[in-house]
């Protein structure tokens, strides 16, 4: 069943440390399953791991197995890289000790947890080679660091590691999430329209309608799914008004068109604005596409990689959009996947998808990043509710 969650809404659980300090045996012995490769040769691990776990009562986590960040040479250096890009969306890390006990490399990585503001604990492993030094477990006393004295061949704490991470676990993982469901009540009606989007797989939906239908499922109402064409019938067909509309940011305009103004409207990718970020962050940051100017740059961000279709929401519908409603002629940059440039200041405006695919920590750490460079950031669905003009009524449900 682990395998089968979606990767944006699992618990990433990321272990660093030096070469050799035993990361891999440990999430092996966390896991209970052999994912990891264990040799006693340092920098065994070159690129981080994924592994899939069901840690109940959390759920679905993934735990990640990543190179040693003391590696050296041209190749370390794109290993640590790759290392890094892993704990921008990490939520929770366990720093490995090794033998050689708590260096000022373990007291720098601790300060590189703690600046990204990722809850932490610190493993000393391998205590059945030696014992950590008392002045090492002193101080993580006097930081009120969390600590473990672990050992793999002697399953020495592993089960109170669990126990720790359930403990230290980010407190909106530990309850069910919400998209919706505090929008409408049981028995309720929901109106989700859905145009066939051509970058979805062939007979599928894209992600966030398929999780916010099944909320609705899970809270006992009632989902009606059409197209925008059929919107307007279908709303004077029902004997009673919906509690919400939901729709497709790329078609909003006209649906506001055919919804009454006294029936609540939203967009799936505004559901995510606040799922999976900041919602009065993203809507304040739409305000910049008003004094955007000729040469201006903008960052279109999209968390998965896909092959762009004639008419792409990132790459071709947007941009028209914004260059038709500002008349400014703008330029477009595009990142995908886990990629995030590193100077965001060359950028006037930052534009993301609705992060289906990232889990939260790493949406809230992209605007955090954006924020601390100055740079005003909104997403996909906030920005073609702004520059079709009816971003007040998106909104006008979450009370912002």
């Amino acid at each position: 069943m682990s395998n089968k969650a979606p990767r944006g809404v699992r618990l990433v659980i990321t272990l660093v440390g030096k070469r050799n300090a035993g990361k891999s045996s440990l999430i092996n012995a966390i896991s209970g399953q052999d994912v990891a490769i264990v040799s006693d040769q340092p920098g065994t691990t070159t690129d981080p791991v994924a592994k899939h776990y069901e840690l109940l009562p959390l759920g679905p986590v993934t735990f990640y197995d990543t190179a040693g960040l003391d590696d050296s040479g041209e190749v370390g250096e794109l290993r640590i890289k790759a290392t890094n890009k892993v704990m921008m969306r990490t939520d929770l890390a366990l720093v490995v000790i090794g033998e050689d006990g708590l260096t000022d490399y373990e007291m720098k990585l601790i300060d590189k947890v703690s600046e990204l503001e990722i809850p932490y604990l610190v493993a000393f492993n391998k205590n059945d080679l030696c014992e950590p030094l008392e002045s090492d477990m002193d101080y993580c006393r006097q930081r009120g660091i969390p600590f473990y004295k672990t050992s793999v061949l002697e399953g020495c704490s592993i089960d109170k590691l669990k126990e720790a991470i359930i403990t230290l676990a980010p407190e909106e993982m530990k309850r069910d999430p919400v998209l919706a469901g505090d929008l409408f009540g049981e028995g309720d009606w929901v109106v989700c329209v859905v145009p066939i989007d051509l970058a979805a797989p062939k007979g599928r939906l894209i992600l966030p309608q398929v999780q916010v239908l099944r909320e609705i499922l899970d809270c006992d109402a009632v989902g009606v799914t059409v197209k925008e064409r059929e919107i307007e019938e279908t709303l004077s067909s029902m004997k009673r008004k919906p509690a919400l509309v939901i729709t497709d940011s790329q078609v909003v305009m006209s649906v506001a068109g055919d919804v009454p103004d006294e029936i609540p409207l939203t967009t799936f990718s505004t559901l995510f604005a606040r799922y999976k970020g900041d919602l009065p962050s993203l809507v304040e940051g739409a305000k910049a596409i008003d004094s955007l100017q000729d040469g201006d740059t903008v960052l279109m961000g999209e968390a998965c990689s896909h092959h762009p279709v004639a008419d792409d929401i990132g790459k071709v519908k947007i941009p028209r959009w914004i260059r038709q409603y500002t008349g400014k002629d703008i330029n477009f940059v595009m990142y995908s996947g886990h990629d995030f440039p590193e100077d965001l200041e060359r950028f006037k405006l930052v534009i993301h998808c609705g992060a289906c695919m990232l889990n939260r920590s790493e949406m809230l750490r992209r605007i955090k990043e954006c924020k601390r460079c100055g740079v005003p950031v909104t997403n996909y669905g906030v920005a073609i509710s702004k520059v079709q003009g009816v971003l007040d009524r998106v909104i006008r449900p979450f009370d912002l």
